[in-house]
C-alpha cells in the first residue's frame, strides 16, 4: 500500500507542482509547459493512508510506483517510460 508518504516521494522525484484542493492537492507534473500526468495527495492527519490510485495515475505499476517513492527508479527512467508509452512525445 501507497502512503501518504510515498505519495510526497513520488510528487518531489517527479518535479510536481502542488495544488491545493479542496480535500487533496493535486500534483501536476509537467513536460515542456504540457500536462503528462496528474494524482491526488490526501491532506488527513493519518499518513498511513492509502494512495493505491496514484499507480494507476501514473501509468506504472504497483511495483513500479512503490520503487519510483523508494529511489531504485529514477525520474529519468518513468520519463523513458512514459515516451515508450506514448504520453510523452520523443525530443
Amino acid at each position: 500500500m501507497l502512503t501518504k508518504d510515498d505519495a510526497e516521494a513520488i510528487a518531489r522525484k517527479l518535479r510536481a507542482e502542488i495544488r491545493p484542493a479542496r480535500r487533496h492537492d493535486i500534483a501536476v507534473v509537467r513536460d515542456n509547459d504540457q500536462t503528462i500526468v496528474q494524482f491526488g495527495i490526501r491532506r488527513g492527519s493519518r499518513r498511513d493512508q492509502g494512495h493505491d490510485h496514484i499507480p494507476g495515475q501514473i501509468h506504472v505499476t504497483p511495483r513500479e510506483a512503490v520503487l519510483l517513492s523508494q529511489c531504485p527508479m529514477s525520474v529519468e527512467d518513468w520519463i523513458e517510460r512514459m515516451r515508450r508509452k506514448g504520453l510523452i512525445p520523443d525530443r
